[in-house]
């Protein structure tokens, strides 16, 4: 009988002990916590596993050029970390990826966060598109895109910096042809073709003394120069005032 008179007077003290530690798991000691019980995520900071670093090349400021690197860590998310250098201090340089090749330009892809002028610096989590579609690191180092840096919002059209990226990367083969002055004395150049990482090319034509006001067409022909013959694939126009044409080459004219 003495039991069943105590039981109730030891739970009343369970009770009252309980409730006056409810919040007694926050304040514990990290140190005190089973390691068993704690996700190692938490414990540890996510650590870089891959990278790839592309080339951003100067276009209408030349000064400016740089890179940037694509980042998966141990968590499987990814970053893009843009560096350019002379950029000018309190500068806000807008940033995207875009489909296709630079040389053949493309839509919006997807938007990174702002190149600081200051620090010439950006980094930009990426887990999906700007259409809302899922990408993956893996995915992204396989892109059909490119890289744009503008001088600023009210200046898109003025680019500070641009470069391909995944399956457009140049490879670093190219081949370089003489093309001579022919019907003006002062006018010749190069015809260069850089392979890409897909097995495209490309095309890059570069010639001397083109009048600023120029726009002049540009093709390979069937047969030799002396032989003549029809026209097998077409360049983009060489901008006079530059004496540049930059052109993707997948196909000929006739789509083969």
């Amino acid at each position: 009988m003495k039991n069943l008179r105590v039981l109730p007077i030891v739970a009343s003290i369970i009770f009252v002990t309980s409730c006056g530690n409810d919040d007694a798991p926050e304040a514990m000691d990290p140190e005190m916590m089973d390691p068993e019980m704690m996700d190692p995520e938490m414990m540890e900071p996510p650590t870089e596993t891959d990278s790839k670093t592309y080339t951003l090349g100067s276009v209408d400021e030349p000064d400016i050029s740089g890179t940037a690197k694509f980042i998966t860590f141990s968590n499987d998310s990814t970053v893009i970390e843009l560096k350019l250098d002379n950029t000018p201090d309190g500068g806000m340089h807008p940033a995207h990826i875009h489909f296709n090749t630079a040389a053949e330009g493309g839509d919006i892809a997807l938007d990174l966060t702002t190149v600081d002028g200051t620090t010439g610096e950006s980094s930009t989590h990426v887990t999906t598109l700007k259409d809302g579609s899922a990408i993956t690191y893996a995915e992204l180092l396989e892109y059909d895109g490119y890289i744009n840096v503008h001088l600023s919002m009210d200046e898109l059209g003025t680019l500070v910096a641009q470069g391909d990226i995944g399956q457009n990367e140049l490879t670093g083969t190219s081949k370089e042809y003489e093309l001579a002055s022919v019907d003006i004395d002062d006018i010749d150049g190069t015809a260069t073709f850089f392979e890409r990482k897909n097995g495209e090319a490309l095309a890059v034509i570069m010639l001397n003394n083109t009048p600023d006001d120029g726009m002049h067409p540009g093709h390979i022909h069937a047969n030799s120069a002396a032989e003549g013959g029809d026209i097998l694939f077409s360049f983009n126009p060489v901008i006079g005032a530059t004496g540049i044409s930059k052109t993707n080459l997948a196909m000929l004219d006739d789509d083969t």
